[in-house]
């Protein structure tokens, strides 16, 4: 079924609901017209979902997703000796076995992504990076070039073109995979036909792997671990002796400028490439600090502005991120410039595991367990620039 016709099918039912709501009046219901209203809600709401999916999905069939989510709802419901072959087949349909002798399963391609956009909510890193998905986790560097100092020339008539070749470098962009750790839910939940299982157990995972990715996509030491943005950027601004724990105006304007304006203006809008992102990156420590400067006439450098979603600072928006590293000696507490320059990497496959040891039966308890692939890089190093505080 199309989203056409699943919008069809909701106006139906809801044109339904409103004219025996019309019907009724001030009337008593009967248990019979209650039971169809709610089934005509309950229909709609059902189409709904499907068209929500069908959005979601990037426009695949929302019957497949909704197919995919049906199977992975009754993996995590029931172990494999209490499925009936129609459900193992259901089960099977939607995900790939991976480790079968430990009961893991790789989610299906459709409910994965809508998994990962979950992610998107712990942090900025992956909000205002480059997003690269991967079919396999093999190791990878991804190729770098800096142009900004870059010209053309002028030719006259009937000259050769002289030639420039471009330099590139190399950003690894390896993936490490990333765990949920353990998590328990009660039998009852499971049993539970109104509560979705399915949101509960993808919420208590990406909660846990969203969290620990933004601190790795921030400040990763690059070993054994993503490298992050404020490991992999460089200094455009070094405070001067005494502040440790501060930062002045002008300051703030040297490292603005400090970033070459190649990499902050509007990129053609040839497919392939990545819009700009620019804007500052700081924590609520770092932001306490930079609020309180004024300008030279005594007003808040830090303001509203007209329209726009987010805090400005000298006319770029200021994003949120509480991994940054907060304000103390040689600390580098402040990013500013194209944050887009930052690459995650996924691989195309988030695998969870259900856990029902005899140990955890005894306290009737089902355990679940969830592994994605990620990696990041900043893929230009001098597309963003640092303020690090004073040593002294």
């Amino acid at each position: 079924m199309n989203i056409q016709e699943l919008q069809s099918r909701v106006a139906i039912r809801e044109r339904g609901a409103r004219h025996l709501l019309a019907e009724k009046g001030s009337g008593r219901w009967s248990s019979e017209d209650q039971a169809i209203f709610d089934a005509l809600m309950d229909d709609a709401e059902r189409a709904q979902a499907l068209i929500e999916a069908h959005r979601a999905a990037g426009g695949v069939s929302a019957t497949r997703w909704a197919e995919q989510r049906s199977g992975l709802e009754i993996y995590i419901r029931t172990s494999a000796p209490g499925r009936s072959p129609q459900d193992e087949r259901r089960v099977q349909a939607a995900m790939s076995t991976t480790t079968p002798a430990q009961g893991g399963y790789a989610v299906g391609t459709l409910v994965a992504q809508d998994l990962v956009s979950l992610v998107k909510g712990y942090g900025w890193m992956r909000q205002v990076a480059r997003q690269v998905t991967t079919t396999t986790g093999s190791d990878m560097g991804f190729p770098t070039s800096d142009g900004t100092a870059e010209q053309g020339e002028i030719l006259g008539q009937n000259a050769a073109a002289t030639s420039a070749d471009m330099v590139f470098g190399s950003a690894a962009m390896n993936v490490h995979k990333f765990g949920s750790k353990a998590f328990f839910l009660p039998l009852e939940l499971m049993q539970d036909s109104a509560v979705d299982i399915v949101a509960e157990v993808a919420q208590r995972a990406v909660d846990r792997i969203g969290r620990i990715q933004n601190v790795k996509f921030t400040i990763g030491s690059g070993t054994g671990e993503p490298t992050g943005l404020a490991t992999a950027a460089t200094v455009g601004k070094i405070g001067t002796t005494g502040q440790t724990a501060t930062i002045v105006y002008d300051d703030l304007v040297d490292l603005a400028d400090s970033v070459d304006e190649g990499h902050l203006g509007m990129p053609s809008k040839q497919a392939g490439l990545q819009r700009p992102t620019p804007g500052w990156m700081m924590g609520q420590a770092m932001r306490k600090v930079v609020r309180k400067l004024k300008d030279t006439d005594g007003r808040p450098i830090w303001t509203p502005a007209a329209g726009a979603e987010l805090p400005q600072l000298l006319d770029y928006p200021v994003y949120m991120n509480n991994d940054m590293p907060a304000p103390g000696a040689s600390a580098k507490s402040l990013a500013f410039g194209n944050l887009g320059a930052y690459a995650v990497r996924d691989v195309a496959e988030l695998v969870l595991l259900r856990l029902e040891d005899s140990g955890l039966l005894l306290k009737g308890q089902i355990g679940f367990m969830a592994w994605m692939r990620s990696g990041g890089n900043l893929l230009d190093a001098g597309a963003v620039k640092l303020y690090q505080h004073s040593a002294t």
